[in-house]
C-alpha cells in the first residue's frame, strides 16, 4: 500500500495481487491503487492464503505460474472464503486447460500477460461473455497442441511434474524444459 490515509483505505475495496515478480507487483499495485483499490501484495500462494484469512479480498489478481502451488489453488481457496470475490487469473503461460479450470474454480476472467491495470479493471467489470471474440480460422500448430496437451495432463495430475512426466512417458527434465518455454500464439 502506498500513500493513502488510514481513513480513506477503509472506504476502498480490498484487492489481493499475487505474483512472484516483484517489479510487476509494484507497478501493477500502484496503478490499481490509483484506480481506487486498497492493494495487498503476496508473492506466492502461501503468502496470499495468510493475507486472505486476515481479510478476505473483494477482488484478486492471481498469477497462474508461481513457485509452489499454482494460482488455481488460490482461486479455489479464495472462493471457499467468499464466493463473491471477483478473481482475475493472469498468466504468461496461457492454455485452454488452465483457462477452463480457472473459470470452473470461480475466476471471472482469464488474461494473458502482459495485461495493464485498465485491462484488469475492464475484466472485473465484465458480466457477460463476448460474442464478438475472434474465432481462429487456422487449426493450432503441432507445438501449440503439444503445449495444450501437456497443460491438460499437468492439470489432471494436480501440477505434479513427476506424475505428469510418467503419464506422458517423458523424462522429467524434458517436461520441465517444455514447461519453461512459452508457447507460440499460433
Amino acid at each position: 500500500m502506498t500513500n493513502q490515509t488510514a481513513e480513506n483505505v477503509r472506504d476502498l475495496p480490498d484487492l489481493l495481487l499475487v505474483d512472484d515478480d516483484d517489479i510487476y507487483c509494484q507497478v501493477m499495485g500502484q496503478a490499481l491503487e490509483k484506480r481506487g483499490f486498497n492493494v495487498e501484495i503476496a508473492h506466492n500462494v502461501d503468502e496470499a492464503i495468510v493475507l486472505s484469512e486476515v481479510q478476505a479480498p473483494e477482488y484478486a489478481v492471481v498469477d497462474l505460474n508461481m513457485p509452489g502451488p499454482s494460482g488455481l489453488v488460490l482461486v479455489k481457496h479464495l472462493i471457499s472464503i467468499d464466493p463473491h470475490t471477483r478473481i482475475i487469473m493472469l498468466t504468461g503461460f496461457s492454455s485452454i486447460a488452465t483457462a477452463v479450470e480457472a473459470i470452473k474454480l470461480g475466476a471471472v476472467h482469464y488474461l494473458s500477460k502482459p495485461a495493464d491495470a485498465d485491462e484488469v479493471i475492464a475484466a472485473f467489470n465484465r458480466q457477460d461473455g463476448n460474442t464478438d471474440v475472434e474465432v481462429a480460422t487456422q487449426p493450432l500448430s503441432v507445438n501449440r497442441l503439444e503445449w495444450e496437451h501437456i497443460q491438460k495432463i499437468l492439470n489432471d495430475h494436480d501440477g505434479n511434474i513427476s506424475a505428469t512426466a510418467r503419464a506422458l512417458n517423458m523424462h522429467r527434465r524434458t517436461l520441465q524444459r517444455k514447461l519453461q518455454k512459452r508457447p507460440r500464439k499460433d
